[in-house]
C-alpha cells in the first residue's frame, strides 16, 4: 500500500508542478530578447540570434555540435591521467573513450565501466556533466523545431538551433539542476571535492568511501535523461539516494522536464486541450507500465526467481519493491536509465516490462524532448490510420498529413526496430557477442536485447549480466547510439521542414478530431500496437519466455 501511496504522491506532484514549468518554457524558449549574458556568448562564438535557419542548415548545425562535443569529450577521458583532480586514474582505453564520449552526446549514458573506479572529478564535472546539459538540450532543440514546424503558416524557418541550445540550457536546465541541487544536498546527498578515505567501522574493520561531487552531479543525471551514476550502483547508493524521501524527489526529477514539455506545446500551439489530450495518453501508458511492472514483482516466476531466490534480491531494501519498481519504470519510460535496484534481479517479465518502456520509443514521457517529438510522430500514425479507417481527411493542427509527411514518419519508426534486432542478432550469432554473456537461453538473450534497446533509444540503463567492455560491445554499441539518435533526427527536422512549408486548411466536418476520449484510445493503441508489432517475435523469445521458465 505504502508503494502506491508513494507513486500517487510523485504522480500528483508532477501533473501540479507541470504546468508552471511548461507555461515557464514555453515563454522563455521561443521568442522575446535576447539576454545580455546571452549576446556576449552569441558574439564570441560568431553566431547571429536573430538570423533563423531552414531543417538542413539547423540539422547541420547540430550535428556539428554533437561532433565537436563526441571528440572533446574523448580527448578529455584518454588524456584524464595527466589532468587535475584525476584521482589517480589513469586514462581510458580509445574504444571504451570512444563509447563513453558518444554514450553522453548522445543522451544514452551507458557506462561500460564503474563509475568511483574509472572517472575523477574533472571527467565528471567538466565532461560527463557538460555533456549531459548538451544532450539534453540538443533534445529540446529538435522538439521546439518540431512544434514550429507545425504551428508555423508560412516560411521555411524552424528556429535557430543555437539560440535554442543557448537558451535550453542557461534559462531551463541549468536553473532547474541548482534548485534541485540545493534541495538533494539538504537531504543528505554528499557534496565535495574529497578523493576516497579509509575508515574504521564499528565491527572492527576498514572500509574506503568514495568522496565528490555528488550532490550538483545528481540532478543532472536524473533531469537531462543522462543517467549516468556518479558510482556504480547508482541511486542505490546511499550517497547518491540516501532516503524515501529524497527516492521520491529523484522520480519526479526524471520525469518533470518531459512531462512539462507537452505543456509547452499545448501552449506555443495555442491549444492547451491537445497538450492534455497528449498528457492523457502518456499517463495512460505510464498507468500500464506500472501496474504491469508490479504485478510481474509480485508473481516473480521464471530463471530469475530460481536465480536469486527471493523477491527482495537485487531491490533496494529501504525502499521495497514497489518503490524500485516505480523508479525503474520512471527510468525506462523517462529515457534516463537510472536505477536504485539491479535491473537483472527483476523478475523475468519484470524486466520484460522494462524493455517494452524502452520499446514504446520512451514517449511515457520519453527524454527531454525526444519524448514529445516521439510522442507527435505516434499521433501522426494515429491520425493517419484514424483517417483511412473512418474516411475522414489526416490532418494535424491544420495542416495536412499526405504521403511525404508520413514517408519521414514511417522512416522514423523504423530506424529503432531495425537497429535493435541487427545488432542483437549480429550478437548472438557471432562468438565475440556470446562470450560476454554471463547467462545462456532466453535470459542471456534478454539480457543482449536490453543494451542495444537501451543504447538505441538513448535510455542508458543495462543488465549487468552482460560484460560490455570489450571491443566487439564498445564498437558495436557506438554505431547503435549514435545511428539511433541522429537519424531520427534528421527524419523530425525534414518533416518540421516539410510542415513549416504546409498551409493550414480550414477545420471541417470532414477533419478528424485529435482530443477526446475516442482519440486518446486511437493513440494509445497505436503505440502499444506498433511496439508489439515490431518486438514481440523477440519478446517472445526472451522476456516471455523466460518468465515461463522453472
Amino acid at each position: 500500500m505504502y508503494g502506491w501511496l508513494q507513486a500517487l504522491f510523485v504522480l500528483t506532484l508532477l501533473v501540479v508542478l507541470h504546468v508552471p514549468v511548461g507555461d515557464y518554457m514555453a515563454r522563455t524558449l521561443d521568442g522575446g530578447r535576447h539576454l545580455a549574458i546571452e549576446r556576449r556568448l552569441y558574439r564570441i562564438c560568431g553566431v547571429d540570434p536573430d538570423r533563423e535557419q531552414d531543417w538542413r542548415h539547423y540539422l547541420l548545425a547540430l550535428m556539428a555540435f554533437s561532433v565537436l562535443g563526441i571528440a572533446a569529450l574523448f580527448a578529455l577521458l584518454t588524456l584524464q591521467g595527466s589532468l587535475p583532480w584525476s584521482l589517480g586514474h589513469p586514462g581510458m582505453s580509445w574504444e571504451l573513450a570512444l563509447h563513453t564520449a558518444v554514450s553522453f552526446t548522445t543522451n544514452t549514458s551507458w557506462q561500460n565501466y564503474a563509475g568511483e573506479a574509472t572517472t575523477g572529478h574533472l571527467a565528471v564535472m567538466a565532461g560527463l556533466g557538460v555533456q549531459g546539459f548538451a544532450s539534453a538540450a540538443v533534445g529540446m532543440c529538435v522538439g521546439l523545431a518540431l512544434i514550429r514546424g507545425l504551428v508555423r503558416r508560412s516560411g521555411t524557418e524552424i528556429g535557430n538551433f543555437w539560440v535554442d541550445l543557448v537558451r535550453s540550457v542557461f534559462r531551463v536546465l541549468l536553473p532547474l539542476a541548482v534548485l534541485f541541487g540545493i534541495v538533494l544536498i539538504c537531504m543528505g546527498v554528499q557534496q565535495n571535492l574529497d578523493g576516497a578515505q579509509t575508515v574504521n567501522t564499528v565491527a572492527g574493520g576498514t572500509q574506503t568511501l568514495i568522496g565528490g561531487p555528488v550532490g550538483s552531479w545528481e540532478p543532472v543525471k536524473l533531469m537531462t535523461g543522462d543517467g549516468g551514476g556518479f558510482f556504480n550502483a547508482s541511486s542505490a547508493h546511499p550517497f547518491e539516494n540516501p532516503s524515501s524521501l529524497s527516492n521520491s524527489l529523484e522520480i519526479l526529477i526524471m520525469l518533470i522536464v518531459p512531462t512539462a514539455f507537452i505543456r509547452t506545446f499545448g501552449r506555443m500551439a495555442g491549444n492547451l486541450r491537445l497538450g492534455w489530450t497528449m498528457l492523457t495518453v502518456v499517463g495512460i501508458l505510464f498507468g500500464l507500465l506500472l501496474i504491469a511492472g508490479n504485478l510481474a514483482q509480485a508473481a516473480h516466476t521464471g530463471t530469475v526467481a530460481q536465480a536469486v531466490g527471493a523477491q527482495t534480491e537485487g531491490t533496494e531494501t529501504r525502499f521495497g519493491i514497489p518503490a524500485s519498481t516505480l523508479f525503474g519504470v520512471s527510468a525506462t519510460a523517462s529515457a534516463d536509465g537510472a536505477l536504485n535496484a539491479s535491473y537483472d534481479s527483476f523478475s523475468s517479465l519484470g524486466g520484460g516490462v522494462l524493455l517494452a518502456a524502452m520499446m514504446l520509443g520512451e514517449i511515457a514521457p520519453g527524454g527531454t524532448g525526444s519524448g514529445l517529438y516521439g510522442l507527435i510522430m505516434v499521433v501522426l500514425v494515429a491520425i493517419f490510420l484514424g483517417g483511412l479507417m473512418v474516411g475522414r481527411t489526416p490532418e494535424f493542427m491544420g495542416k495536412r498529413i499526405g504521403f511525404t509527411e508520413m514517408r519521414y514518419v514511417v522512416l522514423y519508426s523504423l530506424v529503432s526496430p531495425t537497429l535493435i534486432l541487427a545488432f542483437t542478432g549480429l550478437a548472438v550469432g557471432l562468438p565475440a557477442g556470446v562470450s560476454s554473456m554471463g547467462n545462456v537461453g532466453a535470459h542471456g538473450l534478454t539480457e543482449v536485447l536490453y543494451a542495444y534497446t537501451s543504447n538505441v533509444n538513448s535510455n542508458g540503463s543495462a543488465m549487468a549480466g552482460l560484460n560490455g567492455n570489450t571491443m566487439f560491445y564498445n564498437l558495436t554499441m557506438t554505431a547503435a547510439m549514435f545511428i539511433g539518435r541522429y537519424l531520427p533526427i534528421a527524419f523530425v527536422l525534414a518533416l518540421a521542414g516539410r510542415l513549416v512549408r504546409r498551409q493550414p486548411q480550414a477545420v471541417t466536418a470532414g477533419t478528424l478530431r485529435t482530443q477526446g476520449v475516442s482519440f486518446v484510445v486511437l493513440a494509445t493503441g497505436v503505440a502499444l500496437i506498433v511496439a508489439l508489432l515490431n518486438f514481440l517475435p523477440a519478446l517472445s523469445l526472451g522476456p516471455l519466455a523466460d518468465g515461463l521458465l522453472g
